[in-house]
């Protein structure tokens, strides 16, 4: 799929999307450059940043507005074509596995040392919005019910999570709402697919984020979810707080806090957490078909990064090749191709923000020593809440041995610095050295190194009978 277009409304420049993307791309032999965007807007990089930051603003704004539907088209979206254009990405041949359910840059990491490819179970799909208030949330609520029910009448196989972060998302829910689509059911296209590429007894794995937010239901399938997985928390999207006041004063909005409508449960997370409606209908198909089912459990999109890199680690070891490079990738800036290419140890977090920091440090004060240590940024174009700073980054990039760096990141333009987004591919592919590209590790390799570390994993892994259950304890 490289150069195929989403689907009408289906955010190109999503979690979801990209790691489809750079993944199918891993799986067809080819790196996935300036993330997605054209190449012939690559020679724009140093010109973007030359711009005034209010000019920057505007033009990531109206980008999302471009890719967005107008709200009286929702009704025409499929959930097959969506489907159809997922797995258009991955090249036509037996796997031994495949993965299903939650977004994680770590998640797909795992998928490309192991050959396999990734059908997400959730979806961005923006729709155009003029005329309300941002900062009042029970306003964008009313907004998006016309559209999101026409949806929802035309894909009962789908939930809906309204999804309004006026915090990271600042910029973008300017112009458009965002609908965190949640596969319920495999559908045509995905069972196509594993029957025709996956081989007999093969095993279908579940990516499970059980990462969740307090939502308000506002009809079967469908909640509203005010802010989401970054450095506020629920409770101050909720319920306000000194962070929450000076990010509005900020911005000159003429309010303190959101009027958030009141939630009344807790539910998936919109963009990570795992809708389990989708397991019970992936266990009716394997079992039809004999497949095994093994289920990853994991809090929080980053969950899996430390294993990850271990993984990676003892992998170019026992190649014979150096495992002391760690490349930081965050969000969608991620390339599976070159960080093996490169002999690069992977570790993948969900934004640039203080939990993932955290995150970062934690793994760093427990892992051997990294010679080499390079770190990209993702901008956002918003200062704000629980924004991480350079100087923080930069310490953690001084802890390597020989030498650390920023990779394809203005840290003075940081969090406006969008011509990231074209400056990043180029940099991954001027990282120094160059090893083989290896075979898949086969799934047996896989377990041998997962019952080494089951003492200090944080994540577990369940056979889909229950059966062989790994222990699941502290990590990064």
């Amino acid at each position: 799929m490289g150069e195929s277009v989403t689907p009408p409304g289906v955010a190109s420049f999503d979690s979801a999307s990209a790691m489809v993307q750079a993944l199918g791309r891993f799986l067809r032999g080819q790196d996935f450059p300036r993330v997605g965007a054209s190449a012939l807007a690559t020679p724009l990089a140093p010109v973007i940043n030359a711009l005034p930051r209010r000019v920057r603003e505007v033009g990531f704004t109206w980008s999302g507005w471009r890719e967005a539907l107008p709200p009286d088209e929702t009704g025409r979206v499929r959930s097959e074509e969506i489907g159809r254009w997922i797995t258009s990405a991955y090249p036509r041949r037996p796997y031994p596995a495949v993965m299903i359910g939650s977004a994680s840059g770590a998640v797909i990491h795992l998928c490309a040392a192991l050959g396999i490819p990734w059908l997400p179970q959730t979806t961005l799909l923006l729709v155009r919005r003029s005329g309300v208030d941002i900062d009042k949330p029970r306003a964008i609520l009313e907004a998006g019910k016309t559209p999101a029910t026409a949806l929802l009448t035309a894909n009962p196989d789908l939930s809906l999570h309204h999804m309004h972060d006026a915090n990271q998302g600042r910029l973008m829910v300017h112009r458009v709402e965002h609908f965190r689509l949640k596969r319920r059911r495999l559908g045509e296209a995905l069972e196509a697919f594993l029957a025709e590429t996956l081989i007999p007894g093969g095993t279908i794995f579940l990516a499970e984020c059980g990462r969740s937010w307090p939502t308000t239901r506002v009809a079967d399938r469908y909640v509203f979810q005010l802010g989401g997985v970054g450095g506020a928390t629920p409770e101050e999207y909720l319920g306000g707080s000194p962070r929450v006041t000076a990010l509005l004063g900020r911005y000159g909005s003429r309010h303190q806090s959101w009027d958030a409508p009141e939630p009344d449960g807790e539910r998936p997370e919109a963009e990570w957490g795992f809708d389990p409606a989708l397991r019970e209908d992936v266990a009716r198909f394997a079992q039809a078909r004999g497949y095994r089912v093994r289920r990853i459990l994991f809090n929080e999109p980053d969950d899996l990064s430390p294993l990850v890199a271990d993984l990676y680690r003892r992998w170019y070891q026992e190649r014979g090749i150096d495992a002391s490079r760690l490349l930081v990738q965050t969000f969608v800036q991620i390339e599976p191709w070159w960080t093996l290419r490169t002999g690069s140890v992977p570790f993948w977090l969900v934004f640039s923000v203080e939990p993932a920091a955290r995150r970062l440090e934690r793994y760093l004060d427990h892992a051997s020593p990294f010679d080499d240590i390079r770190l990209t940024l993702f901008s956002h174009g918003t200062d704000s809440i629980g924004l991480a700073s350079v100087e923080r980054w930069r310490a953690m990039l001084n802890r390597a041995s020989t030498s650390g760096s920023f990779l394809g990141t203005d840290t003075r333009a940081y969090p406006w610095d969008f011509a990231a987004y074209l400056r990043y591919s180029r940099a991954v592919q001027q990282l120094p050295n160059r090893v083989p590209m290896p075979s898949p590790l086969s799934l047996e390799q896989l377990d041998a190194f997962l019952a080494e570390v089951q003492e200090r994993v944080g994540v577990r892994w369940i056979d889909g009978n229950g059966i062989g259950t790994m222990s699941a304890g502290n990590v990064g």
